[in-house]
């Protein structure tokens, strides 16, 4: 297929091209994978680089980037492996040499390790979805950390850079800049921009920041120069996406509850159900809401079937459109098979090539595990959340695989509430994170000059 790039996808090539560490903030659909294809084509057309290194989510590194390099006339003559599966598989692809070597983020640590004295082989590195790599305790940060001094390019992207908040960023800006711009240290980070805003008193141990007054705009300007974002919405012609919530009312239910919330346990049938923190408590609240619980020795425990019958109804109302469902919870999945028999789960990518056919009435997922690199946009155009997810990143994410360039029809995102339950304070959260994240992207946006 010839490449007849947007005028965005040229500004944000020439932004990569003129950048030896950059990172784009692109909204989904907006094709960052042939941004930067033609990037490095160009690149290798220089001869600025000679080995590309591409990091990715697992379905990505092994799908969505090879069937991108093979797609466009202009990437086609790239040579790739991919370094993904058993070890001996991975050691094959590293081995074969090519212009671009694939490897599922899971790996870097493993990579890294593999060469070890001998010398990095590539001197350019794409991290496709660098928000993955927030956690400078883990070890794939640590892995890259420990052969930047040895890349000459890097690359960053993802459309949720600060999913959680602004101490996120830290760890990915300093992949790219050694912290240079918010310091070298995570401390000298949020000492400067954050004030402690929950902590324990007994210990100081803090367990939530907010950010210092004026803080998101030094943050903004310190990294301006190194990032730049872009909007799916001011740059394509996007079809309309409208989120609406689906009250679901609680009835003797209800007491169950408020006296698991009030108390932290509840007796069902002779059973328990206790909840020994907050986080686990969290999760006990979203099955109630939901309908079903796992008791304290695994069992599972019906509560109600009021979000099904809800779902039941949102169902008949699309008038015999498909329906994809994202859903939390095992049991929910379960729950929704045995009341929907039709319902089928989209995992593979048979699932896939037959959910974009039409051939799926009813697609189920979950977000965790079908967020990246999946385009769904031919199948169907209404989202239903059975069960929300606290993680903004997978929230959009999953937005995304049907609101996306190519989907020709407006995008109807529904929540299903249970009213005055946790339900509404994860809805909450997440636009929160969303306003948070967008103030960033805002301030980094792309000036294209017309």
């Amino acid at each position: 297929m010839k490449y007849e790039p947007h005028k965005y996808q040229v500004f944000a090539t020439d932004y990569v091209l003129n950048h030896k560490a950059c990172a784009l903030f692109l909204d989904l659909g907006l094709g960052k994978s042939v941004i930067t294809l033609t990037a490095l084509t160009k690149l290798f057309e220089r001869r600025e680089i000679q080995k590309v290194l591409i990091i990715a989510p697992l379905r990505v590194a092994r799908s969505t980037w090879p069937m991108e390099i093979l797609k466009w006339d202009h990437t086609r003559p790239l040579s790739y492996s991919v370094a993904v599966g058993k070890e001996k598989e991975r050691i094959k692809a590293i081995d074969m040499g090519s212009d671009v070597t694939i490897i599922n983020r899971e790996n870097v640590d493993w990579l890294t390790g593999y060469f070890g004295t001998r010398e990095w082989p590539y001197d350019c590195v794409v991290v496709d979805e660098l928000s993955s790599f927030k956690n400078h305790k883990s070890k794939r940060y640590k892995a890259i950390m420990s052969v930047r001094p040895f890349i000459k390019r890097i690359i960053g992207l993802t459309g949720t850079p600060a999913s959680n908040g602004l101490e996120d960023l830290w760890a990915q800006i300093k992949i790219l800049d050694f912290g240079q711009r918010l310091g070298r240290f995570i401390t000298q980070y949020r000492d400067r921009y954050f004030v402690p805003e929950e902590l324990n008193p007994a210990t100081g141990v803090v367990y939530k920041r907010a950010p210092r007054p004026g803080a998101k705009d030094m943050i903004f300007q310190k990294i301006s120069d190194i990032t730049v974002s872009m909007s799916a919405v001011e740059n394509l012609d996007m079809p309309e996406v409208v989120y609406s919530d689906y009250p679901v009312f609680l009835l003797g239910e209800r007491a169950l509850y408020d006296q698991l919330k009030r108390e932290l346990a509840v007796i069902l049938n002779n059973e328990p159900l206790t909840a020994a923190n907050a986080a686990v408590l969290s999760n006990k609240l979203r099955q109630m809401a939901d309908g079903v619980v796992y008791l304290d020795d695994g069992e599972v425990r019906h509560i109600h079937t009021r979000k099904l019958d809800a779902l039941e109804d949102l169902i008949e109302s699309a008038n015999g459109n498909s329906v994809l469902i994202a859903y939390s919870f095992r049991h929910e999945l379960e729950e929704i098979k045995e009341r929907f028999p039709v319902a089928r789960m989209i995992d593979k990518d048979r699932d896939i090539s037959d959910w974009n056919k039409g051939e799926i009435s009813i697609g189920l997922l979950h977000p965790a595990s079908v967020g990246y690199g999946v385009n769904l946009q031919a199948g169907g155009h209404i989202l239903i959340w059975y069960g929300l997810t606290w993680s903004l990143e997978e929230y959009q994410q999953t937005v995304g695989r049907l609101w996306r360039q190519g989907q020709k029809h407006p995008v109807s995102v529904v929540h299903l509430m249970a009213k005055d339950t946790i339900d509404e304070r994860i809805r909450e959260v997440l636009k929160k994170k969303d306003r948070t994240q967008n103030d960033l992207l805002n301030a980094v946006k792309a000036e294209i000059i017309s």
